[in-house]
């Protein structure tokens, strides 16, 4: 037996069925072939990217390790310039600490030096007034071979042969003893001067003078004999006197006429004022 309305029942259960079929076959994800594609696209590219990256990568680590290199190298370099600018400052210091030393002792040399310069001008000073006082003293002799003149600060006192001893001998004459006489006047009355006495001949050979061998002694015994007059018999301390012979080797003419060798045999006093104060200086 069927009942009227049996097909329209199985109708709409045949209809339901296929909307939930329907319903269950549209949740699922079915892709097409082009979104596909586009997918496989996306991920290759992402992998290019990738890659990319890692390289980037890759060259940022390298160039980090060059720069800390560098980094290490400069501060090396760092270290050695400020070494050298230590030992600079140093050498500096030093060379400003030596510098000052120097100028400090320059100064005092130049001190000094004005010093000395003052003492030689008081020197020059004596030794001029000294020269006219003997100019004065000996005025009647310098016509007979005697002269005054100042050379390096000393006064010499030259006195010829004939004017002090008959030719060949070393015993002086009265003449000789009178202009001696004079000279130890000032000498005595200037006890700050020294006073060396020097004996010069000619080039000529000594002949048949005796005890007299040579020049060299003819020299030496004039000299000692004007020395023993001036304090033995003068007063004139011997502690201010020294004598020497000089031979024929400083003569003041070089020439072979007769008045050039008459020039050359004479008696030099040579009168140096006391430099004890210039000493004093000059070893400080």
């Amino acid at each position: 037996m069927q009942y009227p309305n049996y097909r329209p029942i199985m109708k709409l259960k045949y209809l339901l069925l296929a909307g939930i079929l329907c319903a269950t076959l549209h949740s699922c994800v079915v892709l097409s072939p082009k979104k596909y594609k586009a997918l496989l696209a996306d991920r290759d590219s992402l992998s290019t990217r990738t890659n990319t990256l890692e390289a980037e990568i890759s060259a940022l680590q390298a160039d980090t390790m060059h720069l800390h290199r560098q980094l290490a190298d400069l501060q090396n370099s760092y270290n050695t310039l400020n070494s050298n600018y230590s030992k600079l400052n140093d050498n500096y210091n030093n060379s400003s600490t030596k510098v000052n030393e120097l100028a400090t002792d320059l100064k005092k040399r130049e001190q000094r030096l004005k010093e000395v310069e003052e003492a030689l001008k008081k020197r020059d000073a004596a030794s001029s007034a000294l020269k006219e006082k003997l100019q004065k003293a000996l005025l009647g002799f310098q016509n007979n071979g005697l002269s005054v003149a100042i050379k390096d600060g000393k006064v010499y006192v030259s006195m010829a042969d004939k004017l002090l001893f008959p030719t060949g001998s070393i015993v002086i004459d009265q003449h000789g003893k009178d202009a001696l006489i004079q000279l130890a006047v000032v000498l005595n009355k200037e006890p700050d001067i020294n006073i060396a006495v020097e004996g010069h001949t000619d080039n000529k050979k000594v002949i048949n003078l005796g005890q007299i061998k040579d020049n060299w002694d003819l020299s030496v015994l004039r000299a000692t004999s004007v020395t023993r007059f001036l304090t033995e018999t003068q007063g004139v301390d011997p502690h201010r006197l020294t004598a020497t012979g000089k031979s024929e080797f400083q003569p003041v003419d070089e020439g072979e006429t007769p008045e050039a060798l008459a020039k050359n045999r004479r008696i030099e006093i040579v009168l140096t004022p006391k430099l004890d104060e210039i000493y004093d200086l000059i070893k400080q």
